[in-house]
C-alpha cells in the first residue's frame, strides 16, 4: 500500500514518543485526547502497524514508530537548517527562546546570560522557567523548552537519547559546608573519615548532590545521618550557618553566599561534583536564534569556571 504521510503525522509520533501519553499530547497541542487518538488510530490504520504499545499508564512506541518518531526529528531539524540559512543570509538574529532550569543554575547563569543577549543580541526575547526535578527527569522537559539545563552527578553517564543533544557546560565542585564553629572550619580540605557521625541537610533521593553523599558514606564506611530534605540551596545554606546541620554544597553557586556566614571546604579523598548541561532537541538547537542563546550560555559557563 502506498501511504502518502505528512508532517502532522511524523509530528504526532514524535510527541507520543517524548509526551508518553495521548493526554499529554493533547494538552500540548492544545486539542482534546478524543481529537489525537482519532488521529493515531487513523494513521495507524492507513500503515497497517501498531505505532505505539502501553507501558503501564502511558505509551511506548514500537519500532515502527520509533522509526517514523526519527524521521520526524529529521524532518524537523532539515526545516530549522533552512530557516537558519536564511536568516544567516539576512543578518536576523530574533525570536523568543524558553530555557528551564534548576534553581541554583538560574541564579547562576540567566543574570550574565540576559547581559550578554543584550550586548550581542538584542532582538532576542529570553523566557526562563524553574524546572527543579531529579537528574533522570530533566530529558523529559525538552518537549516544552528550547534549552534545559540540567545536572548529574559525577558517578552517572547520560542516558542514550538519540533525539536529545548534550551540550557540556560545566563541571560543579561538591564542597563541605560547615558552621563557622564547627572544629574542622578551618581545615584547608576534609576527608570522608573526618565528617562521620555529623548531622546533615540533603535534596531528595535521585539528585546529584545527594547521590554524592551516598557515595561519601561509602567512601567513609558508615551512613550518613540525614535530618532535613530540601531541593532548596538557600534553606540548606542557613541550617549549615545556624549550626544545624552539614552539607554538601555546589562551589560556583555558593560561594559568594558563604562569606561570614558559614565555611566552604573542599573535600578530598572522594571525587564529588556535579555536571551541568544544555539539553534541546536537534531541530530547536538549529534554530539560529536558539544557537546564539546556547552560544551566550556556554561563554557565561567558561567565564564562571575560569574565574572561580
Amino acid at each position: 500500500m502506498d501511504v502518502q504521510l505528512g508532517w502532522p503525522d511524523l509530528e504526532l509520533v514524535r510527541e507520543l514518543g517524548d509526551r508518553g501519553s495521548v493526554t499529554a499530547v493533547a494538552e500540548a497541542s492544545h486539542r482534546t485526547p478524543s481529537a489525537v487518538s482519532q488521529q493515531l488510530k487513523s494513521l495507524q490504520r492507513r500503515l497497517g502497524i501498531p505505532l505505539v504499545e502501553r507501558d503501564g499508564r502511558g505509551l511506548r512506541l514500537t519500532d515502527a514508530g520509533r522509526a517514523l518518531a526519527d524521521s520526524a526529528t529529521g524532518v524537523a531539524t532539515a526545516l530549522a537548517e533552512a530557516d537558519a540559512s536564511w536568516r544567516r543570509f539576512l543578518g536576523d538574529v530574533s525570536g523568543t527562546v524558553r530555557l528551564a532550569s534548576f534553581f541554583s543554575a538560574s541564579e547562576l547563569f540567566i543574570p550574565g546570560l540576559v547581559e550578554r543577549l543584550a550586548l550581542r543580541f538584542p532582538r532576542v526575547r529570553l523566557d526562563t522557567f524553574d524546572e527543579d526535578v531529579s537528574q533522570d527527569g530533566f530529558a523529559d522537559l525538552v518537549a516544552d523548552y528550547d534549552i534545559v539545563v540540567a545536572h548529574r552527578s559525577d558517578d552517572t553517564e547520560p542516558a542514550p537519547r538519540p533525539n536529545i543533544r548534550v551540550v557540556p557546560l560545566l563541571r560543579e565542585p561538591l564542597d563541605v559546608g560547615l558552621p563557622l564553629g564547627h572544629p574542622l572550619a578551618g581545615r584547608a580540605a576534609v576527608e570522608p573519615a573526618d565528617l562521620v557521625g555529623e548531622p546533615w541537610t540533603a535534596p531528595p533521593v535521585g539528585f546529584p548532590i545527594e547521590r554524592a553523599l551516598l557515595a561519601l558514606s561509602a567512601r567513609a564506611g558508615q551512613p550518613v545521618r540525614v535530618v532535613r530534605r530540601t531541593t532548596h540551596l538557600p534553606l540548606m545554606e542557613r541550617l549549615v550557618s545556624r549550626g544545624q546541620c552539614l552539607a554538601l554544597l555546589p562551589r560556583y553557586s555558593t560561594l559568594d553566599h558563604a562569606d561570614g556566614r558559614f565555611a566552604l571546604v573542599p573535600l578530598t579523598g572522594l571525587r564529588a561534583g556535579r555536571h551541568v548541561e544544555a539539553l534541546l532537541r536537534p531541530d530547536r538547537e538549529a534554530r539560529r536564534v536558539v544557537a546564539a542563546v546556547l552560544e551566550e550560555l556556554r561563554a557565561e559557563a567558561a567565564q564562571i569556571s575560569a574565574g572561580r
